[in-house]
């Protein structure tokens, strides 16, 4: 097979998968300058790719002028008309299937997501650490013919504040703590309770920032905003581009095992998470951060972890489990880190 010289790469959600591509599309951009890429994501999302050079965003409007099989038809041809020739689909989902049929004749090389390793993992017939979804993605650049090397990666640069942005963190010369303590599903959550406890130490000398979105969020955060001093709420303040611009500024950003650790750690921020119900052993730790910045939920008082991949499915009563860190533990944790 002939390298290719312009990749579609196919992945269209979640905010963190999608996320979790930046750095890797960086890595192969590193070594193959003059390759070219087009990824088809949500328009949202094209931020995440801003800095990429050779790397082009293609909105795919997949609730309205691409929807359904005609849809999908019709994008397959709007696809076809920037000449790429060849696909490497992170997604493999029934969208990514279906464009495969009309995307006939081009190489198409798809993710291996490990769905029967994941099963095993979840269902307690081994506990061990999978190959992460960063590894998974490389390898079907590696099918494409393209070796990307993970371990020795470059970041984007500090963005410098807008004048906006300056005025909203305030004039402050503390270190500056981000934290995302919302995640989809309640089960991967830090009880709000006990982040507040986190909250209220670090902000007595440090700078902190929170990130949710959606109303419900928003309004929370205003809540804790309006309690602690050096506590600053941005949910629901700025565009996507400007959050990233604030992420980049931070000296540690504490998440769930959610969206906001992956876009940390795709711009080289130091990420330190809270585990629930799920593991980083399914794969989707953030990239490149030491493995004890992961602190994760007792085992031995909630032994079935992980109860799913996404955090989706657990028993009753372990909706809680990440409660099972103390506040002291985290609080340690982002103080030994900055």
């Amino acid at each position: 097979m002939t390298k290719p010289k312009h990749i579609l790469v196919i992945r269209l959600s979640a905010m963190g998968d999608v996320a979790m591509t930046a750095p890797v599309l960086r890595a192969l951009i590193t070594k193959y300058p003059e390759l070219k890429i087009t990824v088809l994501t949500r328009d949202f999302f094209a931020p995440f790719f801003r800095d990429l050079p050779n790397v082009k965003v293609f909105p795919a409007a997949v609730k309205t002028k691409h929807k359904g099989v005609f849809g999908l038809y019709k994008l397959s041809k709007e696809l076809k008309a920037l000449e790429i020739d060849a696909v490497a689909d992170l997604h493999n989902v029934l969208r990514s299937n279906i464009l495969k049929i009309f995307l006939k004749g081009f190489p198409f090389v798809q993710i291996d997501k490990g769905r029967e390793e994941k099963k095993k993992l979840v269902s307690g017939t081994f506990f061990k650490a999978l190959k992460t979804t960063h590894q998974r993605y490389a390898d079907v650049f590696k099918k494409l013919g393209f070796e990307v090397d993970l371990l020795n990666p470059n970041f984007p640069k500090k963005v410098p504040l807008s004048n906006k942005l300056q005025l909203l963190l305030g004039d402050s010369f503390k270190k500056k703590i981000g934290i995302a303590p919302f995640a989809a599903h309640e089960s991967k959550m830090y009880p709000l309770h006990l982040m507040e406890e986190v909250i209220s130490e670090l902000s007595k000398e440090h700078l902190v920032v929170l990130f949710g979105g959606g109303k419900t969020e928003t309004e929370i955060l205003s809540g804790i905003e309006n309690t602690f001093d050096n506590v600053v709420n941005i949910a629901g303040k700025l565009t996507l581009n400007e959050e990233l611009d604030v992420i980049s500024n931070l000296d540690v950003m504490l998440s769930m095992d959610s969206g906001n650790a992956h876009i940390a750690a795709m711009l080289g921020i130091k990420t330190v998470t809270v585990w629930g119900v799920t593991h980083p052993y399914a794969g989707f730790a953030p990239f490149n951060q030491p493995e004890d910045f992961c602190l994760l939920a007792d085992r031995t008082q909630y032994p079935k972890i992980p109860t799913s991949v996404y955090g989706n499915k657990f028993p009753e009563d372990y909706k809680d489990a990440a409660g099972s860190i103390a506040p002291k533990t985290i609080i340690n944790k982002i103080i030994s880190v900055i």
